[in-house]
This record gives C-alpha cells, sequence and structure tokens, in this order.
C-alpha cells in the first residue's frame, strides 16, 4: 500500500534553493495556515541543508492547499516539488537525521509510551470487567444450583423422600 503511513500533515518540499533556510521556508508556506514546524535536515559533512524540506502544518486541510498551491511553484528561481512526506523520509534512515539531537525524538517517544500505558490500562480494565462478569456468573450458576436444592427440600413430593420416610414408619 501507498498511503501506508502518510502523514496528511508534514510536506515534504523538494528542489529548495541553496540560499533557503528554515525562516524562508517557513515565510513561503505561512500563507496556508499555521506551522507546527519546518526542518531542513542538514548534510553532516558540508552543513548545508540537502535541498529539501519539511513543513509540518497543525491542520490537514492547510497542508492540503499548501500543496495544491506551492507543488511546481518557484522559489529563488528553482521549482519546488511538494507533496506529503512518508514518515522514513522525516525520520531519515539512509538520509539520516545525525544532525538531528537526540532529544527531538522525546515529545513523540513521550506520546507513544503514553499512549501504550493508556492501551495497557483500557486491556487491564477490560480484563478486569470480562473477570467480574465470568465472576458474577458463576456466583449465579452457583445460587440456582442452591435454589433447585432448596426447592427439592421443600419439595413435599419427592419420591424418594416418601419412600424413606415410609421405610422409617415401617420400621419404627
Amino acid at each position: 500500500m501507498m498511503n501506508q503511513g502518510v502523514q496528511k500533515n508534514t510536506l515534504y518540499v523538494g528542489g529548495l534553493a541553496e540560499e533557503v533556510n528554515e525562516s524562508i521556508l517557513h515565510a513561503a508556506f505561512i500563507p496556508f495556515g499555521d506551522i507546527k514546524d519546518v526542518k531542513t535536515p542538514l548534510d553532516q559533512a558540508t552543513q548545508k541543508h540537502r535541498s529539501f524540506g519539511f513543513v509540518t502544518f497543525l491542520e490537514r486541510e492547510d497542508a492540503a492547499a499548501a500543496m495544491d498551491n506551492m507543488d511546481g511553484a518557484e522559489l529563488y528561481g528553482r521549482v519546488l516539488t511538494v507533496n506529503y512526506a512518508l514518515p522514513e523520509k522525516i525520520k531519515g534512515g539512509e538520509q539520516g537525521w545525525a544532525a538531528q539531537p537526540i532529544w527531538a525524538d522525546a515529545d513523540t517517544w513521550f506520546e507513544r509510551q503514553q499512549q501504550e500505558l493508556e492501551m495497557q490500562r483500557l486491556q487491564e480494565e477490560h480484563r478486569a470487567a470480562m473477570q467480574a462478569a465470568e465472576d458474577l456468573h458463576r456466583k449465579k450458576m452457583a445460587e440456582e444450583r442452591e435454589g433447585e436444592k432448596e426447592d427439592e427440600a421443600q419439595n413435599g413430593d419427592d419420591p424418594m423422600r416418601k419412600a424413606e420416610a415410609e421405610a422409617l414408619k415401617e420400621s419404627s
């Protein structure tokens, strides 16, 4: 599947001129809506960006509008390629965002941890609820069985009991 993991509010912007920095990129895309983040990964050797960057909008609609309007547009005499960013492109893989500090991922890590803890909590609650329901069912079944025994005890026309009673009378 091509669309898998596409982040609809993060745009890949390719074909950047050397002069374009993060603030210029920000200025070029801000007309379309609020921007959460702008990144131009740097080449470790040259300390210059590698002619592409990422713009993350707060709203998907704004990202879509920016993509529609900016794909094929010119910036500093270079034609831009703008499309949805794929997570592996953002994070780097072989392109390696070695320039990114180790804590840059801390927020998403923390969010993932929170989500995982929340999932575990929900699973525990679900398990507890299932257990409680099962216990309740068992208790009901046991009570019904007890009830049946009591019914039999109160039931005077139990043939076995009658026979026992008869036998007792005869023997006395």
